[in-house]
């Protein structure tokens, strides 16, 4: 915005840096309070309210010292976040630093640390939510890394060593956005859960994910009104591949928040609301790796369960997942521990958590996706879908490949066709499942909004009492 007098337009030209404007767009209008004020310690603090809900905020100061934090700006920090955990109100913190300020010295490292500390007292018991606008470099880079959700704008910068010291140290030639901007965290190190393009994007999705975690609402199972059939929205064939997000959202009261939606985006983790109540939604894609459970996709699904269950926010897990992907890659990857936080994180949650098998369920990955054995409320079932410890096709090619080797060429595929369904008959699938009660109920894909919700609203309402580590 520019004066409309030409020869005062340095003078009265809006600095979009500026941390109590930052603020004031943030917060509902003429609700903006602030607690610590511009007072050049590069932080200014304030409580203002988000779509009515009470938030506590802080941002640092880009037009002091980039925002490099020193002692009072930390004490700042903590006083915000200790009070946000006293009045039980959502945490907002806006990033523009370049990290702890040179001239203090072992003072501001200090005084960085005991930001760390503040932040991880309050984890688990207050959402904490980053927006990145500018450089988070060195020390303040784990600010936003040990919040519960970061978002990121355009000129957001996320690295604990800047380009010209990985250049001086390495020889790699890299400019900030390659290092640490949206692309490489919002895709390849899933340090970032939500990018966007405009810094008012990014401050929209902070008042969305405040009001979801803030504000969760009751759970009212009249209001789970059914709409279009769900299941009308897979693919006729079992074996094409298709995007469980429209799946998503026809379950949904309206479209949600997709957390880390290009990194392992075989797995969507989604943030909304049903019938009222705001839930977590995992699911497999089919679109990416056919849906299989991978190291990056069950480490990313154990931090989302880890995190709603913190904070009370009941689970629906939809699951269509052929297994684990298999690879030399993967066991090197460490898809082993990394799996184990999946299965960890299921097995430790006590939110009310309902899972409908979509489509398939094999293998190991059955048991990851809220199996019964980890003790889901519900397990709900499509009537067209299986459950096996493999495809009955790829079993038969185990079980079965001597016998189909030694028969004659002309014969074997009929022979196969058999096999496989004398396996799916002994295997028992969904039937079996049923009757050993590891699945509860065929549903009618139609009326799958409501079943989940009277799932949900079966059981009271509870909330882990553990912090959300940065799994």
């Amino acid at each position: 915005m520019l004066a409309s007098n030409p020869s005062t337009v340095l003078e009265d030209a809006v600095d979009f840096r500026d941390p109590e404007l930052r603020l004031r767009n943030l917060f509902d209008p003429n609700t903006l309070r602030l607690i610590a004020g511009p007072d050049g310690s590069g932080v200014v603090t304030a409580r203002g309210q988000v779509d009515g809900v009470d938030t506590i905020a802080y941002c640092t100061d880009a037009t002091t010292m980039g925002g490099a934090m020193g002692t009072l700006g930390c004490q700042h920090v903590v006083e915000a976040i200790d009070t946000a955990v006293v009045e039980r109100a959502p945490v907002i913190g806006v990033w523009h630093s370049g990290g702890a300020r040179l001239a203090e010295g072992v003072s501001a490292l200090h005084a960085v640390g005991t930001v760390f500390a503040a932040m991880v007292r309050a984890s688990g018991k207050v959402p904490q939510i980053s927006v990145v606008l500018g450089p988070a470099a060195g020390g303040a880079a784990y600010g936003p890394a040990l919040t519960d959700i970061v978002i990121m704008g355009p000129a957001g910068r996320v690295f604990v060593t800047g380009p010209e010291v990985v250049r001086s140290v390495t020889g790699e030639n890299v400019d900030m956005a390659r290092l640490g901007g949206p692309e490489p965290h919002g895709r390849r190190s899933g340090v970032v859960h939500v990018v966007t393009e405009s810094e008012e994007a990014a401050l929209g999705r902070a008042r969305d994910l405040a009001v979801l975690l803030g504000r969760q609402g009751r759970l009212s199972v009249d209001d789970a009104v059914d709409g279009p059939n769900p299941a009308e929205l897979l693919p006729e064939k079992a074996n094409r591949a298709y995007d469980v997000r429209p799946v998503v959202a026809a379950i949904l009261d309206e479209p949600g928040v997709d957390l880390h939606a290009k990194w392992a985006p075989n797995m969507v983790t989604t943030l909304g609301r049903l019938a009222g109540r705001t839930i977590g939604v995992l699911a497999n894609n089919p679109l990416r790796m056919g849906g299989c459970l991978d190291s990056a996709a069950a480490e990313k699904a154990a931090r989302f369960v880890r995190m709603c269950d913190a904070f009370g926010v009941p689970l629906v897990v939809l699951v269509d997942v052929p297994g684990y992907l298999p690879g030399v890659a993967q066991e090197w990857d460490g898809v082993v521990r990394r799996g184990a936080k999946l299965l960890h994180a299921f097995a430790e949650s006590v939110v009310p958590r309902v899972t409908l098998v979509t489509r398939k369920a094999y293998g190991g990955a059955y048991i990851a996706m809220n199996a019964r054995a980890l003790g889901a409320t519900a397990v709900y079932a499509w009537p067209t879908a299986e459950t096996a410890v493999m495809g009955a096709v790829a079993a038969v090619n185990v079980l079965h490949r001597k016998k189909l080797a030694a028969a004659p060429a002309e014969e074997r595929e009929a022979l196969r066709a058999a096999l496989v369904a004398k396996q799916e008959e002994e295997a028992g699938g969904v039937q079996r499942a049923l009757e050993l009660g590891v699945v509860d109920e065929m549903i009618d894909p139609a009326h799958t909004r409501r079943r989940l919700a009277q799932a949900l609203a079966s059981v009271p309402e509870v909330r882990g009492a553990h912090g959300n580590i940065p799994l």
